[in-house]
């Protein structure tokens, strides 16, 4: 069956003449010889909205009672049963009462398309997703109704029904849109001349990029070679909070412009610990908003956010990265830069979106880790980025001490190293200046107990390593201050020796418990950031049609991995089903395999990853993937199946319809044959020899015809086998017309021109 055709007419605001339109491409399609019905029409009592419907026929709307109360709308069923050619339906974004198929009418209008039904509808330009929230700021007035952009822009035909603000407010004076009691309202509101230019100019950049679109497609189809840029694909960075849903929207309308693709990622912490907005709710409210917009969502795991974002829109290949970011507090945005700079430094070529957020409410933004304080979207500024990007080390060239440091670093973070680097290089001089003074009246033991405490501080916040550097400072300045003889590194008590080498030993035991500590911490935490962030975008993944795709790209974006590869057993070897990432493997060989369990012995699947070496939290959690990619393998090998079988399904139904249309012409012949056949045959019967001939002659031309019949029902079989050779040339039009109504006799009238040229074709 053929999908339908959609057509949309799209406004800037109610009143300029969407649903008036419509009726009137109704009326022309009906005149045509169409047959048009009308699905629902919402004429808001306006007449001459009214006077448009005229004797178009109506299907009949359906009544649903909820909670006492009685909604009409759109029957469906009987729309589908009734299977008209043309349906035409108003208010696009329009909800459906509860207790309907479906919660939206534009769904309603997907189930007439499948049903070959073409559709006629109407929208306005604040229903659309993406510029919800650009047309609140304008009117003041929130949409909530609204239709995701995608569906209006896979439509076959989209026309702007385009009126200027003072055209619109005299129809609006008029009466002709709201009844007298509301119209001094809407004027002085909704309907003001710097409301409705703004929403002109909306939907007609809107409408422009829609152009663009079918630009492209149409030199595409043609094969035209123009120097394009390539496919735009914008990352928007997510936390969860209020000001997420603004960032969102703005990204896929930059993706929207440029006919891109929107990518939303959140960079969770790997310790596990959730800033103050990273809140699920919140996640999972922006996760459902970026595919509402026709986008992708990713959650990553990762110490440094900002390092992380930047790494993952390079491997995404983005041409532009969105940010949030407000003005720089605390201690810590002034001392390592705001994330916002960060970003930037060191996000080379690509473009950076750095969108102002207002804080609200009266939580303390300086505590985010990634610096993006809570609020609405506000003014909107481009970060201009660095001109050269910079690299993650090779850890092959690095020296062991600075392989030891980016351990140590990913352990306990470089905030934590920073400040404890800071309390050895600030906080222990101050404090021996602070105790010199009082060395007359201090023993050895007591001065030694205070650096302890303090050197223990720093192996607390620093770990071994620092706390080792701690130590030996500590030991070395209360030999020279405190321990007699003072002023030299002479030691003269044998007891002060033990003590200061049980000093560092003591130092240097807690820096170490203190990193384990940390690092078994960040194993938990990371383990539980990573499950979480699989398990929301399952979510996802679970309503797509077939997931391995998607999963496979989640899995290498979570973990970090160079490539990942759904492998599929051959008489040749191993080939691949489903890859993501640049280093596709290709064999179990390249990377770590682990197999997937399948219903079908004969199937031998693996899951192939590269890039990094696993811990044994990584491979359970990859083994319970392995599971639900193994479903989701099983899952397309049914719907594979499945339509085969509809298919075949088709294919027979095609070939019964074909024999009962060519029935007919079968018998016909056979008849007239037989019943020639057995008049020259009988005995009781004189022929004389010109009605003998006559009989043979038309004996001979059914005999043709019959052939003829044959030999297209062979070539139908050909047709299907996909081995019929066309044999093209010049064609008389009059030959193949008549041979093809020749034998309906007088009953058909066909008129060809005498001067009508030749076709190229095949007479057959």
């Amino acid at each position: 069956m053929t999908r339908g055709v959609l057509r949309i007419y799209l406004g800037a605001a109610p009143g300029v003449g969407k649903t008036f339109a419509m009726l009137n491409e109704g009326w022309r399609r009906r005149d045509r010889g169409s047959d048009v019905v009308i699905g629902v029409v919402e004429t808001h009592g306006r007449t001459n909205t009214i006077e448009q419907l005229r004797d178009l026929e109506t299907v009949p709307r359906r009544t649903v009672t909820y909670r006492g109360t009685v909604f009409e709308d759109m029957d469906l069923e009987a729309i589908i049963q009734r299977r008209p050619d043309i349906c035409l339906v108003d208010e696009l974004a329009h909800t459906n009462p509860p207790g309907s198929k479906n919660t939206k009418r534009w769904q309603d209008i997907h189930d007439l398309l499948d049903s070959g039904i073409d559709v006629i509808s109407t929208v306005n330009i604040q229903h659309l997703e993406s510029l919800n929230d650009v047309v609140e700021r304008i009117t003041g007035v929130a949409q909530r109704e609204t239709v995701p952009d995608v569906v209006v822009r896979a439509a076959d035909q989209i026309e702007l029904v385009d009126m200027s603000p003072e055209a619109l407010r005299r129809r609006m004076a008029h009466g002709n849109i709201y009844p007298p009691e509301r119209i001094d309202t809407a004027l002085a509101n909704y309907f003001r001349i710097g409301n409705l230019g703004a929403l002109r100019e909306l939907a007609l950049l809107w409408v422009a990029d829609r152009v663009e679109e079918s630009l492209q497609d149409y030199l595409e189809h043609h094969g035209i070679v123009e120097p394009w840029e390539t496919r735009e694909r914008v990352v928007v960075a997510i936390t969860g909070d209020a000001g997420s849903d603004a960032l969102i929207r703005r990204a896929a309308r930059m993706a929207g412009r440029r006919r891109g693709e929107l990518v939303g990622v959140h960079v969770a912490p790997s310790d596990g610990l959730r800033s103050r907005s990273d809140s699920s709710d919140g996640l999972n409210a922006s996760r459902i908003l970026v595919t509402q917009l026709g986008g992708r969502y990713r959650e990553i795991v990762a110490d440094d956010r900002a390092r992380a974002l930047v790494d993952f829109a390079r491997a995404e290949h983005a041409t532009q990265l969105v940010i949030g970011s407000g003005p720089e507090r605390g201690w810590r945005d002034r001392l390592f830069g705001s994330f916002a700079r960060r970003v930037i430094a060191m996000s080379g070529s690509m473009d950076v979106h750095v969108i102002s957020v207002t804080p609200t409410g009266s939580s303390n933004d300086s505590d985010r880790p990634d610096g993006l304080p809570a609020g609405e979207a506000g003014t909107a500024t481009t970060g201009t980025p660095s001109t050269t990007g910079t690299t993650s080390p090779d850890p092959t060239r690095a020296a062991r001490s600075g392989r030891s440091t980016r351990r140590a670093s990913r352990t306990l973070g470089h905030q934590r190293l920073l400040s404890a680097w800071a309390m050895v290089a600030v906080g222990l001089p101050a404090l021996i200046a602070v105790l010199v003074p009082f060395r007359e009246r201090l023993a050895v033991a007591t001065t030694l107990l205070v650096l302890l405490a303090f050197v223990l501080a720093v192996a607390a916040v620093g770990g071994r390593r620092i706390s080792v550097v701690a130590a030996l400072i500590a030991a070395i300045a209360e030999n020279w201050f405190f321990v007699e003889p003072v002023g030299t590194l002479t030691i003269g008590n044998n007891q002060n020796v033990v003590a200061l080498f049980v000093f560092v030993l003591v130092a240097v035991t807690v820096g170490t418990l203190v990193e384990r500590t940390a690092k078994r911490a960040n194993e938990v935490g990371r383990v539980r950031a990573e499950a979480e962030a699989l398990a929301r975008s399952s979510a996802t993944l679970a309503g797509e049609t077939d997931p391995v795709p998607g999963l496979l790209d989640q899995i290498r974006t979570v973990f970090s991995f160079d490539g990942t590869a759904v492998l599929g057993r051959t008489n040749d070897g191993w080939s691949v089903i489903a890859g993501s990432g640049d280093t596709v493997p290709q064999r179990p060989d390249d990377g770590e395999a682990f197999e997937l369990p399948s219903a079908d012995p004969a199937l031998d699947h693996m899951l192939v990853v590269n890039g990094r070496r696993l811990g044994i939290d990584d491979r359970r959690i990859l083994h319970v993937l392995a599971t639900q990619l193994a479903v989701g393998l099983e899952s397309r090998r049914l719907s594979g199946e499945a339509e085969t079988a509809q298919v075949l399904s088709q294919v027979d139904s095609v070939r019964t319809a074909l024999l009962r249309a060519v029935s007919h012409d079968l018998r016909s012949p056979l008849a007239a044959i037989k019943t020639y056949v057995t008049g020259l045959l009988a005995t009781d019967v004189s022929w004389t020899p010109d009605q003998v001939h006559e009989t043979l002659t038309e004996i001979d031309g059914e005999t043709d015809r019959l052939n003829r019949v044959v030999g297209n029902l062979l070539d139908a079989s050909r047709l299907e086998a996909g081995i019929t050779a066309v044999s093209l040339c010049a064609t008389s039009v009059q030959d193949v017309v008549w041979s093809a109504v020749g034998n309906f006799g007088p009953a058909v009238v066909v008129r060809i021109g005498d001067t009508t040229p030749p076709a190229l074709a095949d007479p057959a």
